[in-house]
Order: structure tokens, then C-alpha cells, then sequence
């Protein structure tokens, strides 16, 4: 990748990290594992084998990486964190539409924190891009939204704050590696699952499954996703993560025969096009 400009590394590792994500909610489905079951093992599998990885590469190095992040590190740990729990908590407590409708508002507050705070103000293409993927994820869910629990509403709106935040924080600190700072987090999720957690216990298919989806779909994203932005702007890097919105729904479709709606395909296929054009024009000018 060393001839890639900085933007075509960063799209690249978005669109990778997001392909990865993609069968996630498949994966949910699939598993008999209860919700904190879920949480913990999401956090201490990824934990582990992330660490293993990063031992093996950077050795004592790791620690001096952790230290070294200072602020920058702390703020993520704490927003990873927070954001891997919220996420959760908010399916509970508000209808699940909600919770995405929030999550999709990432690019749009990831815009408005860089501006702010890193003096990256978004080009007219962005903002256009950033406003048709928010009103087409709006129009995927709109039949489904309720006024739903306002508690967990909130912590929709906080789960995608955090994640505006945490490319942010990527963003702003581009010469530091924040990778030992996203293990800590892991482990931090693990421990507060800890609490709340029912059994550890792991029987038939999730012995495969949730092994499967804590690597592939959590493991390898928040690598990949801790490293990109670091080459483009935070909101570009959220805007990829709209393509689950689709792709999720075609996986259980495809698996497990329960058909998206016509909004799901209506509003994906825009969210696709929007973004498919915004990064060719922005790849085409790099």
C-alpha cells in the first residue's frame, strides 16, 4: 500500500473494515448466546487475540505505544468503551430502529466535531454525501420507528456520538497508534459484561459461532477502522459504515429467508450509489 495516496488507504481499509462487520447481525441471530454473554465475549475474544497479534509484532513496544498515546489514548479507551455498552443497552431499551436512525447521525456529528476541533471542514461533496445517507437510512426505518424508551434513545444518540468521537480522536492524533488503546478498551468491555452476565457456558453452534463473529466481524474491524482514519477524515470513515444498513439485511435474507423490506432495498440502494460517487470523485481528485 505504499504507493496508495492517503485517501485511497483510507477508503480502502474503511470499505474493508465495514465488508467484515457486514454479517454481524447475522451472526446475532444465529447465536443462543444472551445479550451480556454477547458483550463479554465480544470484548475479551477480540481483547486476546488483537493483543496476542500486537505482541507478536511490536513485543515490549506495545506498552511504550499504550503510555505514549497520553490523552488522546484515554479519551478513546473511554469512548470505545462507553460506545461498545451504549450500543447494546439502547437495543434493549428503544426500538432497534431508533438505535440505527442515532448510529447513522455518526458522519453527519463526526463533520461537525472535526471542524470544530481539528479545523477540517468538509468539503460541499461531504456535507451533500452526509445529508442523502442520513434521510435514506431516516426512510429505511422510518415504518419501524417509536417513540420507544427516551433512556434508550439517548444511548442510540450516544453510541453514535462515540463513534464520531473516536474517529475524531483517531483523526487528531494521526502519529500516534491508538491500536493498544482499542485492546484496552476491549478489555474493559469484557470486565463490565462481567457484571451483568447470566453463564460463560458456550454449547452446539455458538462453540463456532460467536468464536467466528468476535474475530471476523469485531476483531478485524476495530483494527482496520482504529487505522483509517488516520488517513481521511473522520466523517468519510463513518459514511462507509452506512453500507451495513443494506448489506446486514442481505445476509439474513440470504441465510435465514427473512426478506428486507422495500425500504430496506429503496434507501440501501441510495446509500450504496451516495457513496459509491462520493468516494470515486473524492479518489478521482486524490
Amino acid at each position: 500500500m505504499t504507493n496508495l495516496s492517503d485517501q485511497q488507504k483510507g477508503s480502502f481499509l474503511a470499505f474493508v473494515a465495514v465488508m467484515f462487520i457486514t454479517p454481524d447481525s447475522l451472526f446475532i441471530r444465529l447465536s443462543n448466546v444472551d445479550t451480556w454473554g454477547l458483550v463479554f465475549y465480544r470484548g475479551m475474544i477480540p481483547f486476546f487475540t488483537v493483543l496476542i497479534g500486537m505482541l507478536i509484532v511490536y513485543k515490549s513496544n506495545f506498552f511504550k505505544m499504550l503510555f505514549n498515546s497520553g490523552y488522546h489514548g484515554l479519551i478513546f479507551i473511554t469512548t470505545f468503551s462507553i460506545t461498545n455498552i451504549t450500543f447494546v443497552v439502547s437495543i434493549q431499551n428503544t426500538n432497534v430502529a431508533n438505535t440505527l436512525v442515532m448510529i447513522a447521525m455518526a458522519p453527519m456529528l463526526s463533520a461537525i466535531l472535526g471542524a470544530i476541533f481539528l479545523k477540517e471542514i468538509p468539503d460541499q461533496k461531504t456535507w451533500v454525501a452526509i445529508a442523502v445517507t442520513f434521510l435514506a437510512a431516516v426512510y429505511i426505518f422510518y415504518d419501524s420507528l417509536q417513540l420507544g424508551n427516551v433512556y434508550g434513545d439517548i444511548l442510540g444518540f450516544i453510541t453514535g456520538l462515540g463513534l464520531a468521537i473516536n474517529a475524531v480522536t483517531i483523526r487528531s492524533a494521526k502519529k500516534k497508534n491508538l491500536l493498544p488503546a482499542a485492546v484496552v478498551g476491549k478489555l474493559c468491555v469484557a470486565i463490565f459484561a462481567m457484571f451483568f452476565i447470566e453463564t460463560y457456558t458456550l454449547v452446539d453452534r455458538d462453540l463456532f459461532i460467536v468464536p467466528l463473529m468476535s474475530i471476523m466481524c469485531v476483531a478485524i474491524p476495530f483494527v482496520l477502522v482504529t487505522i483509517a482514519p488516520r488517513f481521511i477524515p473522520a466523517e468519510e470513515v463513518n459514511l462507509f459504515f452506512l453500507l451495513e444498513t443494506i448489506i446486514g439485511p442481505f445476509w439474513v435474507w440470504m441465510v435465514i429467508k427473512e426478506q428486507p423490506s422495500i425500504e430496506t432495498i429503496q434507501g440501501g440502494l441510495v446509500i450504496i450509489l451516495t457513496i459509491a460517487i462520493h468516494s470515486f470523485l473524492k479518489l478521482r481528485k486524490s
